[in-house]
């Protein structure tokens, strides 16, 4: 049940007239009638042929008529509609006549104990939703207090879900972004938009602040973007703030609708973005691997890639065993990491990825200060995936795309569990939203890639394989029959040939990679391990261009250096 408070007015007719009005091409209006009203005997203008919006409107408008003019509040209309899911089952008048009353007392308008309290009527027109309409001015002059009326309608409607076996809603913090009212959503409509401009305002700012580093920066990159940008300077000459805006969003005089990023989120705005890179103690070109081959300075997109997976696994770590802040400012680093992937992902995983870092957003808020200093390393990343630009979903930068993914997944998990350990509830849905979204996007980026080492795999001969499979079974004898029935066994096998090619002991850095991730709940543990073998080998993510390997008993190996862990790994990518 979600009760939204809409803005005030000052027309009580034309707000009933819009409420009873049939038909319609937003929302179409069918039987419009009174549900409840401050008074049983109110007209209404839906049921009763002799009654009419006239008659309503003045009722409703009387207390406010009857004080000084002076007196009277600037906008004395107060509007709430309550809508139920879509999956709930269809209330009776009754039940909405019911929830109404609630909502008034609950919102300061009405108060039945008393007896006492301002004028409204309950309109439904529709199967799913019921419109309150009040005037806010008691019988007796009293304005009441109306300043934390969404708050308090909010809390009366998770009690309402309760007792009418409703969808329960995750109660919110104050940390959400504000949603588009009805007018910006019906105005999408209108202009074929697949979200609004609020929506597609925020995301391309989020994209834009994604491992920025200064302001210049972040405006050269809104304005890349094709937005129009207007920045409020003081007279001193300070930056102040801005307002970002479609150039295709008009109002009704032709003029661009600006929207200041406070108003598409509370992390948007010109502030709460410097905080972002206060601390940032590297410089923008400081240990930046680049593709000398092209004379160019950028940096490749499968490096930007490496390290952002890297970064990712590190915050993982902290995430398991770090301070409330600490964990907070990586959550919030991790949505710019996803942003960048989001911005310079290939055609195959630009939708998931672009609808995973949407929701993710959520997630990356809330009350617990974030230490922004923990998260320089994930900021550096995110930066370098923008400047690496964008990746093909061939070869090494589609397969590093796939092997960051599969790390990007295990934080977001992870955020998810700290999120609900600490009571964050909408928070832990918007990330286990955002790892569907993830999950899907792994599952086209991936294939390509882990099709090539099975086939590698398979051509093994026959005592290469054994070989391999004996490391499987020292390494993790537990799971060693499960991963060999897997598809993705090949795959393995021929990743752990890479392994001792490159110098390391198979065995060895096959059981670190198991222990540093619990497996038992992963559809293929076989893709985890090749992931995070690769990655710790500092093998190619892909293996397309890599010799077949050889029939030949190999060299001996040399151990693999200590790798420090902080912890064991969360539940695995149920893939």
């Amino acid at each position: 049940m979600i009760p939204r408070v809409q803005k005030r007015g000052s027309r009580t007719y034309g707000l009933l007239y819009y409420l009873y009005k049939v038909g319609g091409t937003h929302d179409a209006h069918v039987d419009p009638h009174l549900v409840a009203s401050w008074d049983n005997g109110a007209p209404d203008p839906g049921r009763d042929p002799n009654a009419t919006l006239t008659q309503l409107a003045q009722l409703l408008d009387q207390p406010v008529e009857n004080i000084d003019e002076a007196e009277r509040p600037n906008k004395h209309v107060w509007h709430l509609s309550v809508r139920n899911a879509t999956e709930d089952r269809i209330l009776t008048d009754d039940e909405w006549g019911d929830i109404a009353r609630r909502m008034v007392a609950a919102a300061g308008i009405d108060d039945p104990e008393e007896d006492s309290g301002c004028r409204w009527a309950a309109v439904r027109h529709a199967d799913d939703h019921i419109h309150i309409v009040a005037t806010r001015v008691r019988e007796d002059g009293y304005k009441p207090d109306l300043n934390f009326d969404a708050h308090r309608v909010q809390a009366e409607a998770r009690l309402l879900e309760a007792e009418l076996g409703l969808r329960r809603l995750n109660k919110g913090d104050g940390t959400a972004a504000r949603r588009p009212t009805s007018a910006e959503r019906h105005k999408a409509e209108r202009q074929d938009r697949e979200r609004t401009a609020r929506e597609e305002l925020r995301e391309t700012v989020r994209r834009a602040a994604a491992g920025v580093q200064s302001e210049e920066e972040f405006f050269d990159r809104l304005k890349a973007a094709g937005v129009l940008v207007q920045q409020r300077v003081a007279p001193s000459g300070d930056l102040l703030g801005y307002k970002v805006a479609l150039t295709d969003d008009l109002n009704k005089d032709g003029e661009p609708v600006f929207y200041p990023g406070s108003k598409l989120a509370p992390d948007l705005s010109l502030p709460r973005i410097r905080e972002r890179w206060v601390g940032d103690a590297s410089g923008p070109d400081q240990g930046v691997p680049t593709d000398r081959s092209s004379g160019s300075g950028r940096i490749r997109p499968s490096d930007a890639r490496r390290q952002a997976t890297t970064a990712s696994w590190q915050a993982v770590l902290i995430i398991d065993q770090g301070e409330d802040g600490q964990i907070s400012a990586l959550i919030a680093a991790g949505g710019e990491v996803l942003d960048a992937l989001a911005k310079t992902s290939a055609l195959n995983t630009r939708r998931e990825l672009r609808d995973a870092a949407f929701v993710f957003e959520r997630a990356t808020r809330s009350h617990i200060r974030a230490e922004r200093q923990d998260a320089r390393g994930l900021r550096k990343a995110a930066r370098d995936l923008v400047r690496g630009g964008p990746a093909l979903g061939r070869v090494e930068d589609g397969a590093t795309t796939a092997m960051l993914i599969d790390m990007v997944f295990f934080l977001v998990t992870a955020a998810a569990q700290w999120h609900a350990m600490k009571g964050h509830a909408q928070q832990a849905a918007a990330a286990r939203q955002a790892a569907e979204h993830l999950r899907a996007a792994y599952q086209a980026a991936a294939p390509m890639h882990l099709g090539v080492m099975r086939d590698r795999g398979r051509r093994m001969s026959l005592p290469l394989q054994r070989k391999q499979t004996a490391y499987l079974r020292q390494a993790v004898p537990e799971l060693a029959g499960q991963v060999l029935a897997e598809p993705g066994w090949y795959a393995l096998a021929s990743t752990l040939a890479d392994v001792e090619r490159a110098g390391h002991d198979p065995a060895a850095l096959l059981a670190e990679a198991a222990e540093r991730r619990e497996l038992g709940t992963a559809e293929s543990i076989s893709d985890v391990l090749v992931w995070r073998l690769r990655r710790m080998a500092d093998l190619p993510a892909d293996a397309s261009r890599l010799p077949e390997h050889a029939t030949a008993t190999p060299s001996a190996t040399r151990p693999a250096a200590k790798r420090p862990t902080k912890g064991k790994e969360r539940p695995a990518n149920s893939r």
